[in-house]
């Protein structure tokens, strides 16, 4: 067992004693839906307050950034921090024994489950810097002002609870599939309905020594530099890729690098519980792992002059297209270059480039507007999610929506690899509902 817990550890992984709910908890009243999610519905983290209210709830224990710009956030802070000291004073929440937990999440409207496992990672091995060769990386660029906010919430916080999904490029379905095979032989953790009809979720207890073997044999294979260098051209393996929570990871980072600067002597905290950050691991190749593209739309411009400036002494030129359909349509089939497609009150079309620099055709089109909107701070831009909103804004006069293609997921390691990051604002992985929902916790003072 302690040979299997050091070669996990080789590997960033570490088998977590985790924070549960007690028996009896309501727990469609403890469990709520990442902070970072319905930033601009506060109604919807309203319902969320009325249905939980009296009963112990995550709620009280996370910080919804739709509040994030309220005044005196210190105060929220500090009854964070509180209800937190109270649930484990009280045990509302007791620490199990050293355990994974596999998670099966079920989504209405008849998608694919999607499956993970919820582990703890290595600090010491992730770097969110563009340049990163750890076994952690980021997978878009990090916004250091947004870190702030969130480290005055970690900070002296006595527990963590995550939202943070983890993707693992296993072709060979060799670390959570030969769990997924055993569910129905492993002790339940919990088992219920999510609220405001968000789905299902079932959690299997992962503490038998054979199983985190079997673990560590699948994480061995994708992590071989060998098959790496031949995969990728590349010697240094990527083993964990942020899906969802970046910023919060980021965040787990900066805190622990503090407490570990701040120490005298670095062997006394060398197993600190800071130094580890609770995620759930998700393959990359799982069906319930959609990547849907985010959209954009540019406000208050002038169609004609945009698309100069675009095709001017730049190698991309414009196609027009007679309806949204066949827009979309020429976007999926794309070419050797890169193909964006677009739609105002003027009709539809696509921007091709022929020689893109970017691995990516966001990466090509994200390029353009960003130079474009330097020289024309007037204009304004919004990320969108869904074609239809993007249509409807897009084609409203004075504005213009531009549309792209989906990730393949045989792309998502390689991109990253090869790019550092994906330009910000390039996919989301499910709609609101589909996010993870806080459950387990971990003691980190």
């Amino acid at each position: 067992m302690k040979d299997t817990e050091k070669l996990l550890a080789e590997k960033g992984l570490k088998i977590p004693k985790l924070l549960l709910p007690t028996e009896g908890t309501d727990l469609q009243k403890w469990a709520v839906v990442a902070c970072d999610q319905y930033t601009s519905q506060r109604d919807y983290w309203k319902r969320v307050k009325d249905f939980t209210e009296g009963y112990p709830t995550t709620l009280n224990l996370i910080f919804p950034e739709a509040y994030l710009e309220d005044p005196n956030p210190e105060e929220r802070i500090s009854s964070i921090h509180k209800s937190m000291r109270e649930y484990l004073d009280k045990g509302v929440i007791k620490e199990t024994e050293p355990q994974f937990i596999l998670v099966k999440r079920s989504f209405p409207k008849g998608k694919n489950p999607r499956w993970g496992l919820v582990a703890a990672l290595d600090l010491e091995h992730y770097d969110y810097h563009r340049d990163s060769t750890t076994l952690i990386r980021a997978t878009e660029g990090t916004i250091e002002e947004r870190i702030p906010p969130r480290k005055r919430i970690r900070l002296n916080a006595p527990i963590e609870l995550p939202h943070i999904l983890v993707l693992i490029d296993d072709p060979f379905k060799g670390v959570l599939e030969p769990l997924i095979a055993r569910s129905d032989t492993l002790p339940l953790a919990y088992d219920f309905d999510l609220m405001m009809e968000s789905g299902h979720v079932t959690g299997y207890r992962i503490a038998d020594p054979s199983l985190f073997t079997s673990i560590l044999e699948g994480l061995n294979r994708i992590a071989d530099k060998d098959r790496f260098e031949k995969a990728y051209g590349n010697p240094n393996p990527l083993l964990y890729a942020l899906g969802d929570g970046n910023h919060s990871l980021a965040t787990a980072k900066t805190v622990w690098e503090e407490i570990k600067n701040a120490a005298k002597d670095k062997s006394l905290i060398e197993n600190h519980p800071a130094r580890y950050a609770l995620v759930e691991i998700v393959n990359i190749y799982d069906p319930g792992i959609e990547f849907e593209p985010i959209y954009r739309v540019l406000f208050s411009l002038y169609e004609e002059k945009l698309f100069q400036a675009f095709t001017e002494g730049n190698n991309w030129r414009i196609e027009r297209r007679n309806s949204l359909e066949e827009t979309l349509k020429d976007i999926e089939r794309g070419g050797r270059g890169h193909t964006v497609g677009f739609a105002s009150s003027k009709g539809y079309g696509l921007l091709i480039c022929d020689k893109p620099e970017a691995t990516l055709p966001v990466g090509s089109l994200q390029s353009l507007l960003d130079g474009y909107l330097k020289q024309n701070p007037e204009i304004l831009i919004d990320y969108i999610h869904g074609i239809e909103p993007t249509h409807t804004l897009g084609t409203k006069p004075g504005n213009i929506g531009f549309f792209l293609p989906g990730i393949e997921k045989k792309d998502f390691f390689r991109t990253v690899i090869q790019d550092g990051a994906f330009p910000r604002k390039t996919f989301s992985m499910g709609e609101a509902y589909e996010k993870r929902f806080y459950i387990e916790g971990r003691k980190i003072l």
